[in-house]
């Protein structure tokens, strides 16, 4: 298990961060480290500044001065549910290098389905500075069979992730059933750590109960969703909590 997800721990809940400017995300902040998340994700596409290093870089400041828990440091791709942003898939690489220097951050997030070229170099510059890289799969129009899901799960491990992560959007109950099943089994295949989640009301339970399946984080509402079906982080670990108490009795 990676060193900043301990097995008896799980499941981890993130908190994103959506604020459009560094007053927004202080704000944010503010309002949802009180829910005592174990993680926080900040999801850099939203912000307007992106293409200023020294005021991304003051944000993640400002951000490590306020909390001193793990961060994740996203720009999600707008083909896989993200915000358009300014730079170029080369810049943003580069940005995502440069910010990999930062103590504030423990973690990245891009997705699989990236140029392995770009894949690689953020391996590099994780691996570096001792960052932890998530390689994730989106997909915000149905949930794939298992057989597509599992090949970019392992094809995030072939490329060298620490963590594997896929969300998917359901169109029936059955779709939902589909992801409990990957993740049930791609936890017994992978070597690395594993997230998923279903994602949009239909798919909020996956949310709840996917670390009985093997996912080892899960996505809470902090001020603003990031995707769709998020749970409140102060819901969420009460329902989290109370389904423990029951796996205990057993």
């Amino acid at each position: 298990m990676d060193r900043i997800f301990k097995e008896e721990k799980m499941p981890y809940i993130c908190t994103p961060l959506t604020g459009k400017n560094k007053e927004e995300i202080m704000e944010e902040l503010d309002l949802v480290l009180p829910e005592k998340p174990d993680l926080l994700e900040w999801r850099a596409d939203f912000l307007h500044k992106l293409d200023n290093l020294p005021y991304v870089l003051s944000v993640l400041e400002g951000i490590s001065e306020k909390s001193d828990l793990p961060l994740l440091f996203t720009i999600r791709s707008i083909h896989e549910g993200g915000e358009q942003i300014s730079l170029s898939e080369e810049q943003k690489v580069k940005l995502i290098g440069e910010v990999c220097k930062s103590n504030a951050v423990s973690l990245i997030d891009y997705e699989v389905s990236s140029h392995p070229e770009y894949i690689r170099e953020l391996r590099d510059v994780s691996e570096k500075h001792d960052k932890r890289l998530i390689l994730s799969y989106h997909n915000f129009n149905c949930t794939p069979s298992e057989e597509e899901m599992m090949k970019k799960l392992f094809l995030a491990e072939f490329y060298g992730a620490d963590v594997a992560k896929a969300a998917v959007m359901p169109e029936t109950k059955d779709d939902v059933l589909k992801l409990l099943q990957l993740t049930n089994d791609a936890s017994k295949a992978l070597k690395i750590p594993l997230i998923t989640m279903s994602m949009g009301s239909l798919g909020a339970i996956s949310r709840m109960i996917g670390w009985t399946y093997g996912s080892i984080l899960t996505f809470g509402l902090g001020v603003e969703a990031s995707a769709p079906g998020q749970v409140p982080v102060r819901k969420l670990k009460q329902l989290i909590a109370m389904m423990k108490e029951e796996v205990a009795k057993e």
